[in-house]
């Protein structure tokens, strides 16, 4: 069925629904228009200051080329002001899609190594998600990340800033960027701290690389979840023991193809995750760059996995379930999702 906006029953049904998202970039969340003003703000970068412009921009011929790019983008946010800006005009966005919750993925070494106070840094991302959630009804919570490509010397600052300036929304502890040529075990030190300070662990591991890095996750790092997890259907052991352990797999399929994770969406392993009866939930995880969102995520997602209106709905509710919202607060979000449910039924 269409819908009078255009958009087919499912996808209409995936654009009112309340959801909840796991993995997003803090910077990968930057709306083109954002981007835009930062690099017209900021002049001397190769991004452009043409929001159209962007889409050509963000065409990746790998993982690394990927990188270079997000890290372009970094270089822009050079104050507090445009940190401040960056992050309430993410939760604008997911506001327009129906997100309640989320839990962002922030690099705060990225912007204390290139002169933002830590101090300052802080009270822009609190003042930002304050602001979200008083004018937009958008909870925002942290997590903050390791980049794995600047070395020990960003585990220990990241560490350090997550520790001992923990701003009220932080919530877990992170690994990203490359995982070729980055070891795992190298980590775990910092993710013992950060752990012994109350927060979640939450490490990408088994996208660019195979299970091991997973299993490096689990057993040193304490994974709770499990930052893609791609390749762990590679290993019959470890995908019984993420299903045994009810360990959440945070998977973005639109992200996977455009990194060249997966050469053909039609390959994407998500079916095979959840044949296999694992807690698999849908993310966006950079959607500007990789020309997505959180919607259009949960579409694909139906597609690839033969889903209904009902079926939608039990990933969202995945969601909630895996996240690290009270339980008041998980009750209330997965009592949304039921209610949002029942009354298109209705419908």
């Amino acid at each position: 069925m269409v819908q009078p906006d255009g958009k087919s029953g499912i996808e209409a049904f995936i654009a009112g629904m309340p959801k909840a998202e796991l993995h997003v970039h803090h910077v990968g969340s930057a709306s083109p228009r954002v981007v835009a003003e930062l690099a017209a703000r900021h002049r001397g970068s190769k991004v452009p200051t043409d929001p159209a412009a962007l889409a050509e921009y963000f065409t990746f011929t790998d993982f690394a080329h990927f990188i270079e790019v997000y890290l372009s983008v970094v270089d822009l946010i050079r104050d507090a002001e445009d940190v401040r800006a960056l992050t309430y005009g993410v939760a604008e966005d997911m506001a327009r899609q129906q997100i309640r919750y989320a839990e962002l993925t922030v690099t705060p070494y990225s912007s204390v190594r290139r002169g933002i106070p830590d101090v300052a840094f802080m009270e822009a991302i609190e003042d930002a998600r304050k602001s979200a959630e008083k004018d937009l009804g958008v909870v925002l919570r942290w997590c903050f990340d390791i980049p794995g490509e600047a070395g020990l010397a960003s585990a220990e600052e990241t560490t350090r800033l997550a520790v001992d300036l923990a701003p009220e929304g932080l919530v877990s502890f992170g690994l990203g960027g490359p995982e070729i040529g980055v070891p795992r075990p190298q980590f775990k030190p910092y993710f013992d701290r950060a752990r012994a300070a109350g927060l979640h662990s939450v490490p990408h591991a088994g996208e660019s690389t195979g299970p091991e890095t997973v299993w490096d996750a689990l057993r040193l790092l304490g994974a709770e979840r499990i930052g893609h997890g791609t390749q762990s259907v590679k290993d019959p052991a470890l995908v019984d023991w993420l299903g045994e352990h009810r360990i959440p797999l945070e998977v973005c399929p639109t992200s996977n193809l455009a990194t060249r994770v997966v050469e053909r969406m039609e390959e994407h392993p998500i079916r095979q995750m959840v044949d296999a009866g694992l807690l698999v939930t849908v993310n966006s995880d950079d959607p500007p760059m990789f020309g997505t969102d959180l919607n259009t995520e949960y579409g694909v997602a139906a597609q690839l996995l033969g889903l209904d209106e009902a079926g939608v709905a039990g990933l969202a509710k995945n969601a909630v379930e895996a996240s690290f919202l009270d339980t008041a607060g998980k009750t209330r979000l997965a009592g949304e999702i039921d209610a949002y449910l029942e009354g298109w039924d209705r419908g």
